[in-house]
This record gives C-alpha cells, sequence and structure tokens, in this order.
C-alpha cells in the first residue's frame, strides 16, 4: 500500500501569509510515530515557517512554535488540526 492523500489545503491570507496543511495516511508508522498518518501544517509569514506541526522520521510528532521545537501528542486528525488553527489565530491575534 502507497501513502493516500487524506487532506490538503493551501490558503494566502489577505496579509500575505501562507497557511498549508497535508496530512497522508502511510502504510507504516513514521518512526518513532505510533499513527499511521504522515503530516505537514505550516504557517509562513514573511517568508519564513512561525508555526509548524509533523512528523518528521527519527523525530516525530513535533511542532514548532515561535522558534521553538517540541514534542507533540498525536491523538487524531481532528485535533491536530484544531492545535494548529489555534496556534495560529494566537499568532495572529498577538
Amino acid at each position: 500500500m502507497r501513502a493516500t492523500l487524506l487532506h490538503q489545503f493551501r490558503d494566502v491570507t489577505p496579509d500575505g501569509d501562507l497557511i498549508e496543511m497535508i496530512i497522508w495516511r502511510v502504510p507504516d508508522p513514521v518512526p518513532p510515530s505510533q499513527h499511521a498518518f504522515k503530516y505537514r501544517l505550516a504557517y509562513v509569514v514573511g517568508g519564513k515557517r512561525v508555526i509548524g506541526f509533523d512528523n518528521e522520521r527519527g523525530k516525530g510528532d513535533h511542532c514548532h512554535i515561535r522558534n521553538v521545537e517540541r514534542k507533540y501528542v498525536f491523538s487524531s486528525i481532528e485535533q491536530l488540526i484544531e492545535d494548529f488553527i489555534s496556534e495560529v489565530d494566537r499568532w495572529r491575534t498577538k
């Protein structure tokens, strides 16, 4: 089985910021993640990623917020998207 694209979203805000979300179902977890999803969600301001959620091989689930990388506890795709959007909203209203 190959990776299957589940969700793809890309938008440019009126301010020129980029919001992108890509989520795949994968046949095997991306180690050390334990779930069957590969994802990359990013918020880019002025050409620089200021918020990112992803699960990279060797790192597992993590997020980047204001230049700080921290572990992210993945529970579901819905929660992942909600957490990402909450961080973007928090950035945009700071």
